[in-house]
């Protein structure tokens, strides 16, 4: 197959800007366009729920490359207009604004979105934590907390419990696991991870399921247990996962399944592609799906990617990897644990 003569990634995230990097640094001299939703300029994720929230970084610290850096990809940037619609055999992409974008081949990298309890939306003190504004915010409440409540036991709710307590904060950590994380890392690690949260003063309150928020006059006034027991909070950070961002993939003829379904190159259909924690793919080494949920497979994906949209088409099977800072304490997991969550 020939190459394209205009590609249009949609995302703008670190997936996304990768994609665009690793197409010029192979050659290709087409049309390119970068759409996003937020109007930040590309900027890394990891760095949110530990420098910037910490107050360690500013803001802008995370932004992942200059602007003349960015001009010198020679790509159009559309930003802070999120795509609502794709039309795969036509290759279009509308947007919130009424955008028509068209190009040969189109990435798909629009991430995920946090999951929410239904109604926390415009209660105050509830937050989430996907965003660099979502960081910005959540600082600013922890900074004014007697009580934080996180739900969240995994690794995004257990990185915040963390860092909200070296912050000063009172801190509850809630989920239904016995210790954290012990889905990926089984009893033992998990127990170690658990002691370590205990030794810096983060209360434990695992094994329960959370069902909801309690409220008082329009702000949160706790967490509420499958126990009967209700956590007080004047902040709760919400992290208990989220979804692959597909909504706006819905009539366009792509085949979603707790991701965008790709074929071993990463190709989703003919000239449609995707990258990173959107993208599941078919993984030709462990014979299964498999979507990860990481920066460095964002990243090794997006080199992968632009090489088959350039006609290097080749099975994409990368060692599974992630890590995780909390409090002075690195974990790297490489390979898919026996207790983590097998691909399907």
């Amino acid at each position: 197959m020939s190459a394209p003569s205009s590609v249009l990634v949609v995302g703008a995230s670190a997936g996304g800007l990768s994609t665009a990097e690793a197409l010029r640094r192979k050659g290709f001299q087409g049309g390119l366009t970068v759409l996003g939703a937020e109007s930040h300029q590309p900027y890394d994720r990891p760095p949110l729920s530990k420098q910037v929230l910490s107050g360690a970084w500013e803001p802008d610290r995370v932004t992942l490359r200059l602007p003349e850096q960015l001009s010198s990809l020679d790509a159009e940037f559309v930003l802070g207009d999120a795509a609502v619609g794709l039309d795969a055999e036509a290759r279009t992409v509308h947007t919130a604004s009424g955008r028509v974008l068209r190009a040969d081949a189109i990435v798909v990298a629009t991430g995920l979105r946090p999951r929410m309890f239904a109604g926390q939306d415009g209660l105050a003190g509830v937050h989430v934590l996907r965003t660099l504004d979502d960081a910005v915010a959540l600082r600013a409440g922890l900074l004014g907390a007697s009580r934080v409540v996180v739900v969240g036991d995994g690794v995004l709710g257990t990185e915040i419990a963390a860092t909200a307590r070296t912050m000063g904060a009172s801190v509850t950590l809630a989920g239904p696991q016995p210790a954290p994380l012990e889905s990926q890392f089984g009893p033992l690690i998990a127990g170690r991870l658990a002691a370590l949260h205990a030794e810096h003063g983060v209360d434990l309150r695992l094994g329960a399921a959370v069902t909801g928020l309690a409220e008082q006059d329009g702000r949160v006034a706790g967490v509420c247990l499958a126990t009967g027991e209700v956590l007080p909070a004047d902040v709760v950070v919400v992290a208990f996962g989220s979804a692959p961002a597909t909504d706006w993939l819905a009539g366009s003829g792509l085949k979603v399944d707790n991701g965008v379904v790709c074929d071993s190159s990463c190709r989703v259909a003919d000239g449609v592609y995707a990258v990173g924690d959107v993208a599941r793919w078919h993984h030709e080494g462990l014979g299964a799906l498999l979507r990860l949920e990481n920066r460095t497979n964002a990243t090794e994906q997006a080199g992968h990617v632009a090489a088959a949209i350039l006609g290097e088409s080749r099975p994409y099977t990368p060692v599974p990897y992630f890590w995780t800072d909390q409090f002075d304490v690195k974990i790297q997991v490489y390979g898919l644990s026996p207790r983590c969550c097998a691909p399907d």
